[in-house]
């Protein structure tokens, strides 16, 4: 059990560290951008989401003691970066499009 917690913050932290790579990668992208970076915006979000949740499920359902911990972190991460930033972070909210 002690290993599965050392997993999801390993995970956690794991999101937390593309989170905040992506999320510069973008903002200097779009501040470059005389348009409009709706498009670099949502792709970063596409990005986020496959990485935090399409990868921490399929690492779930793995089913190996190493991969659950590690995609439940990974999911965690993406919700707690959601929530915390009220979804400027990861690409969920909308004043982001406007």
């Amino acid at each position: 059990m002690g290993s599965l917690i050392a997993l999801v913050f390993a995970g956690l932290t794991l999101y937390s560290v593309v989170n905040a790579l992506v999320g510069f990668f973008i903002f200097v992208v779009a501040m470059n951008q005389e348009g409009n970076a709706t498009a670099y915006i949502v792709t970063a979000a596409i990005i986020l989401a496959l990485f935090g949740l399409g990868l921490g499920a399929w690492l779930v359902f793995l089913r190996k003691p190493w991969s659950k911990g590690l995609g439940l972190g990974l999911m965690i991460g993406w919700a707690l970066w959601s929530i915390l930033s009220a979804g400027l972070c990861t690409g969920l909210n909308p004043g982001l499009y406007g």
